[in-house]
C-alpha cells in the first residue's frame, strides 16, 4: 500500500532541483520544430497548495521555492524565466508563492501543439485528483505502474521522447526497478532523452542507483547532486538528478542556474555535477 503523499513535501529544495532540469530540458529540446513525446512515470496530483495544512506542516517550500521566488529579481540566467513566469501567472500580486506545479503541470504549460504528455499515477488518490486537473489540459491521464506504463508505450509515434522518472523510493526495490526499466528502456528508444530523479539518503542506499545506470554503458549520462549543508539526522540530505541524452549545453546552462540559488541566501546547499562514465 503506498502511503506517500508530495503535498507534504511540494516545493522544496529537491523540487526546484527537479523542475529546473525538467523545464531547462524540455526549453532546450524544443529549439527544433519536430513532436516531443513526454512521460511522467510518477505524476502526482500535478497541483499543490503551499498555504494548506499538508505543505505547512513540514514547511519545506520554505527553504525550497519560497527562497528562489524572494532572489526572482536578482537571477541573472534567462533559463529561470519559464519557471518564473508560470508561478507568477498561478500566484498574481502575491509576496509568497501558495500554488506550485508538480511535473505534469511543468510539462503541460510549456508543450507546444505538437507535443503530447502521457502522466501516469499508482495510488489511488492521487490519480484522481490527476485526472480531475487533466480535464482542463491536454494531458493522458493512466492510473497505474508508470515503470510498466512507460514500456509499453515505446518507442512513441513522435519523433522525439522526454521520460521524466521520479518515484517516493518509499519501496527500496525501487532503485533497482528504476533502473532496470531504464536498461530497457534505453534499449528501445536510444535517442530518447531520460530524467531520473532520486533522493540522497543518510543510509546511503540511494548509490545503488547511479551506480547500476553507469554499468547500462551509456556514454551521454550526466549527473547533479544538490546536497545541503545543514543535512537533517535521518531522512533527506540531498537531491540527485541523472540525465540520459541531455541536450548539447545542458550541463553548463544548469550548473549556472543551480549556482545562482545554491547559496547561503538560496537553498543553503551545494551543487554538483559530472558525467557519469561506464565501466
Amino acid at each position: 500500500m503506498l502511503s506517500y503523499l508530495h503535498e507534504f513535501h511540494a516545493g522544496n529544495f529537491a523540487d526546484v532541483h527537479k523542475h529546473a532540469s525538467l523545464i531547462l530540458t524540455l526549453a532546450m529540446m524544443q529549439a527544433k520544430p519536430s513532436a516531443i513525446a513526454g512521460f511522467d512515470t510518477h505524476a502526482g496530483s500535478a497541483m499543490y497548495d503551499l498555504a494548506g495544512e499538508r505543505a505547512k506542516k513540514t514547511g519545506e517550500a520554505e527553504s525550497g521555492i519560497q527562497q528562489v521566488w524572494k532572489l526572482r529579481h536578482r537571477l541573472q540566467s534567462s533559463d529561470w524565466s519559464p519557471m518564473l513566469a508560470e508561478l507568477a501567472r498561478l500566484n498574481p500580486g502575491e509576496g509568497q508563492l501558495s500554488r506550485y506545479p508538480g511535473s505534469p503541470a511543468w510539462f503541460d504549460c510549456l508543450q507546444r501543439e505538437q507535443d503530447s504528455l502521457t502522466a501516469f499515477e499508482l495510488h489511488s488518490g492521487e490519480s484522481s485528483r490527476l485526472q480531475d486537473w487533466a480535464r482542463g489540459h491536454r494531458v493522458t491521464v493512466q492510473a497505474g505502474d508508470g515503470l510498466e506504463g512507460l514500456l509499453r508505450a515505446l518507442p512513441p509515434k513522435a519523433p522525439r521522447l522526454l521520460v521524466l522518472v521520479d518515484p517516493s523510493y518509499e519501496i527500496k526495490e525501487d532503485y533497482q526497478r528504476v533502473a532496470k526499466t531504464l536498461a530497457q528502456a534505453w534499449t528501445r528508444c536510444r535517442h530518447g532523452v531520460f530524467l531520473v530523479w532520486y533522493p540522497m539518503l543518510t543510509s546511503g542506499q540511494h548509490r545503488v542507483l547511479p551506480e547500476q545506470l553507469v554499468r547500462l554503458g551509456i556514454r551521454k549520462t550526466w549527473h547533479s547532486e544538490l546536497v545541503l549543508r545543514q543535512p537533517p539526522e535521518r531522512g533527506m540530505t540531498g537531491s540527485g538528478m541523472v540525465i540520459i541524452n541531455p541536450p548539447w549545453g545542458f550541463s553548463d546552462r544548469f550548473g549556472a542556474m543551480m549556482a545562482e540559488v545554491s547559496g547561503d541566501q538560496g537553498l543553503n546547499a551545494d551543487h554538483k555535477q559530472t558525467w557519469l562514465v561506464p565501466e
